[in-house]
């Protein structure tokens, strides 16, 4: 339960800023609070607490392999700007490479996608709780 303790007050610091009406607000953190003992809350903490476990690995293939595929969904993202620079000069070959691009990624599995954002956001859960434990910097 220390993990989610540790993110209800930067939970609720966002919704302060995230939620302009103050009645809003207000229902939004009691929902946060009502949601602290029950079972889907628990669930949340433990796999908070095994994403936590192994950003805490000392084993570095571990350790790393959720910021390395954030690096390389990055770089997939990045490669925008020069496809840009690419159709200024030949639109047709930047559109077929878009096609080509869009029709692999169309290909990938859908839960290769789901494991992307559960890993973004349980690595930035694992970063924001080491941060308020003071473990990282």
């Amino acid at each position: 339960m220390a993990v989610l303790e540790s993110l209800i007050g930067p939970i609720a610091s966002i919704i302060d800023k995230i939620i302009p009406d103050k009645e809003a607000r207000a229902r939004a953190k009691l929902e946060l609070i009502e949601l602290q003992g029950t079972q889907e809350l628990q669930a949340i903490e433990a796999r908070l607490s095994a994403i936590v476990a192994e950003a805490n690995s000392t084993d570095p293939w571990t350790s790393r392999a959720r910021p390395s595929f954030l690096y390389v969904m990055y770089t997939l993202l990045l490669f925008a700007i020069p496809m840009g620079v690419l159709a200024a000069f030949n639109a047709r070959l930047a559109q077929d490479i878009a096609a080509g691009m869009n029709s692999y990624l169309g290909g990938l599995p859908e839960p290769l996608y789901a494991l992307f954002g559960t890993g973004y956001l349980g690595y930035t859960a694992a970063r924001q709780w080491g941060k308020v434990q003071g473990v990282d910097k």
